[in-house]
């Protein structure tokens, strides 16, 4: 078992989904042209977990909802590392909707850069919008900024966040974790 420091348990977990959900229906009402798109593979379980919750507020009839996988699109593909790809699941395309985009923790940029990659052989959206469940705001490598935050960790050098969802896990917490 991991050992880090809780800085998100299982109520303040759920109130942040409950908060995260609000402000989308106020900024998307009844998200018609719009999409909810899951980064393959942890962005996926926060995705499946957001619209459990959109559901429960009665907000998705309209709302479309896929999960991206970006393996081929990283720009670590070729660098000796073995990746497994996940299954896209898109069953739409995204050509002239409003797209928010969803991943698990914001770190470097990079998965993002690769998510907008991917997402433009799905067709062009109208707008890209990304909510993050934790924004690690120091060694970005990238110009992305979140437009829905659940939590903001600072963290430097080595140390690192993690998400862990209770469909995978023993519970739903934040862990995190020092550099030693």
């Amino acid at each position: 078992m991991e050992k880090g420091k809780v800085i998100l348990a299982k109520q303040k977990f759920n109130l942040t989904l409950d908060r995260l959900c609000q402000q989308l229906i106020e900024n998307y009402g009844d998200f018609s042209d719009t999409c909810i798109v899951g980064i393959q593979e942890k962005g996926a379980l926060f995705s499946d977990r957001l619209m459990t919750h959109l559901e429960a507020f009665g907000q998705v009839p309209n709302l479309k909802y896929g999960k991206l996988d970006i393996t081929f699109f990283r720009d670590d593909f070729r660098r000796g590392r073995s990746l497994t790809p996940s299954k896209n699941e898109m069953d739409f395309i995204v050509e002239g909707k409003k797209v928010i985009l969803l991943d698990d923790v914001l770190y470097t940029g990079r998965t993002i850069q690769s998510a907008m990659n991917a997402l433009q052989q799905l067709g062009r959206p109208d707008s890209v919008e990304l909510m993050v469940f934790v924004d690690r705001r120091f060694n970005r490598h990238l110009p992305i900024q979140p437009n829905y935050v659940g939590i903001t960790v600072d963290a430097l050098n080595e140390a690192y966040v993690r998400v862990h969802w209770s469909e995978h896990s023993e519970k739903d917490e934040i862990l995190f974790f020092d550099d030693k």
